[in-house]
């Protein structure tokens, strides 16, 4: 999956196409003067290394296009180094360190990706927002085997309205309702991925085996036809206009979400977000009240406190997947996500 990933990620001279940059990159404190490309590194964590704002490594790369002709191809045991020389930094590639010795090839090696792609691959092939009633007609488990409750890998199943044919299914629990935090409207229904499954004899209903299954998978359950990921490029930036959402959900139903947890957010591309918009998060500064003897109390609003980003990685019409990045305090359901 790495190696697709990288595959698919822009080249050097995209990053041609973004705006100048606004005001002076800034270097991170103790940053280092060069750094060993390891297994397990990312772009986004190594420029996180030398600069006070990691998603603006294209412009530092795409400063140095003789050098480094495609930033995404860095593999383990190159060395970046930070060049302070002139009015903004630049990075150069350093000799390639063999720190174990072997033959290999350009080919065989595996680059390191943009953001960890890890965490991110279970929501590029699997549609986990859709629109309202969108999965309505979808194929439906009715019975199972030996008339079991719940089915897990390799277990059977019965299934109704399976009319096409595909070689892999996913299987989903029936959507529910995703909220704006602010208006309470229905932006979109998020359905939970349980599994996949393979069609083993036609008919109506037709058999299908279990595959692979993150949960119990049961009757009433849905199956939608796989399909490949849409090509991505994990190219960091920021919206040309005033952008303002908010987190209107955090991924496994939990209250509070840290570093590299995927959310929700309550805007998509009908509201003019991309792949690859990083933004800001802040949390409401609420309000505070002042009273002083013999005067009526007074109401401040207190500013809101910036904290953190998140990295769009996948859009739907109005709902976007998120991937918390570097973040000084928990994430929480309802904070703003705003043009940085």
């Amino acid at each position: 999956m790495i190696r697709i990933i990288s595959a698919l990620l822009l080249t050097l001279s995209t990053v041609g196409a973004f705006a100048a940059p606004t005001k002076t990159i800034e270097i991170a404190d103790n940053a280092p003067d060069r750094h060993i490309v390891v297994a397990g590194d990312t772009l986004w964590g190594i420029s996180a290394l030398f600069l006070k704002e990691p998603q603006r490594w294209p412009e530092v790369w795409g400063m140095n296009k003789d050098q480094i002709k495609n930033p995404h191809w860095i593999y383990p045991g190159q060395v970046v180094i930070l060049d302070r020389s002139g009015a903004n930094p630049k990075f150069r590639l350093g000799q390639d360190l063999k720190l174990v010795p072997k033959i290999y090839t350009e080919d065989s090696r595996v680059a390191i990706p943009s953001i960890p792609q890890n965490v991110i691959e279970p929501f590029l092939s699997r549609p986990l927002v859709v629109e309202e009633n969108a999965l309505k007609d979808a194929p439906k488990i009715i019975a199972m085997e030996e008339d079991r409750v719940f089915l897990s890998a390799g277990g059977r199943a019965y299934v109704t309205g399976l009319k096409q044919e595909a070689k892999a299914w996913q299987v989903y629990r029936p959507a529910k309702p995703v909220l704006d935090p602010t208006t309470k409207k229905i932006i979109g229904y998020e359905a939970v991925y349980l599994g996949t499954a393979q069609q083993t004899a036609k008919g109506d209903p037709a058999t299908i085996e279990i595959i692979e299954a993150k949960e119990e998978i049961g009757l009433g359950d849905l199956l939608s036809s796989f399909s490949r990921p849409e090509i991505i490029s994990y190219v960091p930036h920021s919206p040309t206009a005033p952008f303002e959402g908010q987190v209107a959900a955090i991924y496994g139903g939990v209250k509070e979400a840290g570093r590299d947890s995927i959310v929700t957010l309550s805007r998509g591309s009908k509201d003019g977000l991309e792949v690859g918009h990083v933004l800001a998060l802040y949390r409401n500064g609420g309000e505070a009240i002042y009273k002083e003897e013999g005067s009526p109390n007074q109401t401040y609003k207190l500013p809101d406190e910036r904290y953190g980003v998140v990295f769009v990685f996948r859009t739907f019409e109005h709902i976007s997947y998120a991937l918390v990045m570097n973040v000084s305090r928990p994430v929480s359901v309802s904070d703003f996500v705003r043009t940085p």
